[in-house]
């Protein structure tokens, strides 16, 4: 009788246990361009602790929670410089929507 090789029973049972372990988003992530839709509502946004601004023309835009194609991921906020005298930012917020939540906003933009 001929014994198979260990290295052979070893690849054919990591391929065997590792082969249920490939996982899908539930809801598949965007890509450039495509609109992004949850199927629930964010959590309430944290609280942050605004840190000193490293000079006068910087503008604290706060964290907001992304949605990562299966659950909401928070994204902290940071100092950024306006693109150009008289543009605020317009921050983001989830809407719902017939097709889910939606982000709306998260951009620079006049007054």
């Amino acid at each position: 009788m001929r014994f198979l090789r260990p290295s052979f029973l070893a690849a054919a049972a990591a391929s065997v246990l590792l082969g249920g372990c490939v996982v899908a988003p539930a809801y598949p992530v965007a890509g450039p361009g495509e609109a992004v839709y949850a199927p629930m509502a964010p959590p309430p946004v944290y609280t942050e602790v605004v840190p000193v601004a490293p000079s006068p023309v910087h503008v604290w835009i706060n964290g907001y929670w992304g949605w990562g194609g299966s659950r909401y991921d928070w994204r902290p906020g940071h100092w950024a410089v306006p693109p150009r005298p008289g543009y605020v930012w317009h921050p983001r917020q989830w809407q719902p929507g017939p097709r889910g939540w939606q982000p709306r906003g998260g951009r620079w933009g006049p007054r």
